[in-house]
């Protein structure tokens, strides 16, 4: 019976943290529809599917809305479960804090600003002959972005002094692949990760509003 009573209390538990978090579970639930879908495909349909919902230069300049949106519903590699992991502990940590709104607003400014960044940056190698020009069509879909976005804003969750390690940490995570590897995607993400940091006024909440018919203390000098 006192395991029976427990398991309901883990549901519950369970099911009242999810409820916290709608906007998380709904978008890990989309990505669970979609990677079901890429596993029935063939690797060569797969590869053309994705690039053509790829936030990629050449996407980007013929229908920057569609890509941007479609991009972050599709996980390349097809492997799910990672990210249910990654999404529970910093995207719904994320948006029971700051709330839905204010976490979709974080999670979408990381995701357009880092991919404009880093696919600008990208351009800018084609056009100096840095890379080649066929790079217009590499493949840039995911929710790392987003991802990388919340990780840096939860810095603001954090008491001190874990406030000033957590950050330095990431920093140094994101970093490291950007001067050892210096793609655009290590571009991306260590751009996400500033750009999240830099939500801070998001994440104060409202002044409550002082009732006009309430007296002020009078001051003491």
């Amino acid at each position: 019976m006192d395991a029976v009573i427990r398991l309901r209390r883990g549901l519950r538990a369970v099911v009242a943290y999810v409820r916290g978090a709608p906007g998380t579970y709904v978008w890990l639930l989309i990505l669970f529809v979609t990677t079901v879908a890429l596993h029935h495909m063939s690797p060569a349909f797969e590869a053309d599917f994705l690039r053509q919902r790829s936030t990629n230069i050449h996407e980007l300049s013929d229908s920057p809305l569609r890509v941007l949106v479609a991009s972050a519903m599709w996980i390349p590699g097809g492997r799910w479960l990672p990210y249910a992991v990654l999404y529970t502990v910093f995207h719904a940590q994320a948006e029971r804090w700051l709330g839905t709104l204010r976490w979709l607003a974080v999670c979408v400014a990381a995701h357009v600003l880092a991919t404009l960044i880093s696919e600008g940056a990208l351009l800018w190698a084609i056009e100096s002959r840095v890379a080649p020009a066929s790079a217009v069509n590499s493949l840039d879909v995911g929710v790392s972005y987003a991802l990388a976005g919340v990780v840096g804003v939860l810095t603001y969750r954090l008491p001190r002094p874990w406030r000033y390690l957590y950050p330095a940490a990431v920093l140094v995570f994101f970093g490291m692949p950007l001067l050892t590897g210096r793609t655009f995607t290590d571009l991306g993400h260590f751009t996400a990760v500033l750009i999240g940091l830099a939500c801070y006024p998001l994440v104060r909440g409202p002044e409550k509003a002082r009732n006009p018919k309430e007296t002020p203390a009078p001051s003491r000098r």
